[in-house]
């Protein structure tokens, strides 16, 4: 049977949640202290409908802190512009997509925030109800550990061969693969590594935060689509409600849409060339620096960055300064490359 177990890493600007499925990252919640409230999955809101399609069953609203979002509707349901209504956040917004919500009745009054989000601890408990949420020292290995694998494209199958997940505009493309196997067991090694693929592929999607459209080309010839269909309906059953898994095709590969509701992790982290965007680096050289600060006491400590990510880290280590005390320098360094610091006992 398998075990979850639930972390949650506080840190200067950013929590992160991890649930760990037998061990190994699941998921990988990040909440950043800049994050609008009315922007956060499950907000309860008041929401001012703007525009109406018609043609398209959709209505852009106004969901306050000049945020909008888009709420589907049935031909019966059809609201009105300017009619306020009562809405729950139902998907993050991501790239190029509005958040969207679900209408929960009639509101009144100004775009506002009505209920807060449920919290990182509140997320995690709903993916193990009867687990405890570990934090502290542990909680920021495994957070740390989950962020690394979350960010890696091709990953290693048990018993050889990989999966690269790669994400397109359209869809998430995920390719199996197992080398060059010949002999009486191929087939029955072909079988077994199709299969794993599955599992392991439900997991990272989780951990990744990865959904909608995505396509898995399968190894090898000749599938057993029955043995194939079970176990992408095991694999992928904790992301229910909403997962729609095709039959195996002709050309091998296996087709599903998983409901996507928060953002991408690469999309919190990176920026559009995939390098790790200025906050995000900012936030690791004050993690680095809380982490060090409570290994080594009352060391004093010193870190050299880029001048950029100095100034940007400049609030998150005035927050750390008063939880832990001035015993730290940041030092702009014009010789650091962006995306490295170095922090060190002075």
């Amino acid at each position: 049977m398998s075990e979850r177990r639930l972390f949650l890493d506080r840190g200067i600007g950013e929590n992160r949640g991890v649930v760990l499925l037998d061990g190994k990252p699941e998921r990988l919640l990040i909440e950043r202290d800049d994050t609008p409230p009315a922007a956060r999955l499950g907000a309860r809101l008041a929401a001012r409908v703007r525009k109406v399609e018609p043609a398209f069953a959709s209505a852009f609203l106004d969901i306050g802190d000049g945020l909008e979002a888009l709420l589907s509707f049935k031909p019966e349901a059809r609201p009105v512009e300017g009619q306020m209504l009562e809405v729950e956040l139902r998907t993050e917004a991501r790239a190029g997509k509005l958040a969207t919500v679900r209408a929960l009745g009639s509101s009144d009054g100004k775009p506002r925030l009505l209920a807060a989000a449920p919290d990182l601890a509140e997320q995690l408990t709903a993916f193990a109800r009867e687990g405890r949420v570990v934090e502290g020292r542990e909680a920021r290995q495994i957070a740390d550990r989950a962020e690394i694998e979350a960010l890696e494209t091709v990953h290693a199958l048990a018993g050889g061969g990989d999966i690269a997940i790669e994400q397109t505009r359209a869809l998430v493309a995920i390719d199996v693969d197992l080398g060059e196997r010949k002999g009486q067991d191929a087939k029955r090694l072909t079988r077994q590594a199709n299969i794993a693929a599955l599992g392991l592929a439900a997991r990272l999607l989780r951990l990744k935060g990865l959904g909608g459209i995505v396509v898995i080309d399968l190894v090898g010839r000749g599938h057993d689509a029955t043995a194939l269909m079970t176990a992408a309906r095991t694999a992928f059953a904790p992301d229910n409600p909403g997962v729609s898994i095709g039959p195996v095709g002709r050309l091998g590969t296996m087709e599903l849409s998983i409901p996507r509701r928060g953002r991408a992790v690469r999309e919190i982290l990176l920026d559009a060339h995939g390098e790790a965007t200025d906050q995000t680096v900012a936030l690791r050289l004050i993690r680095a620096i809380q982490t060090e600060a409570q290994v080594h006491g009352g060391a004093r400590l010193t870190a050299a960055c880029a001048p950029r990510i100095a100034s940007l880290a400049k609030p998150f280590a005035e927050a750390l300064a008063g939880q832990i005390g001035v015993r730290f320098t940041i030092t702009p360094d014009p010789a650091m490359p962006r995306d490295r610091f170095e922090v060190r006992i002075a």
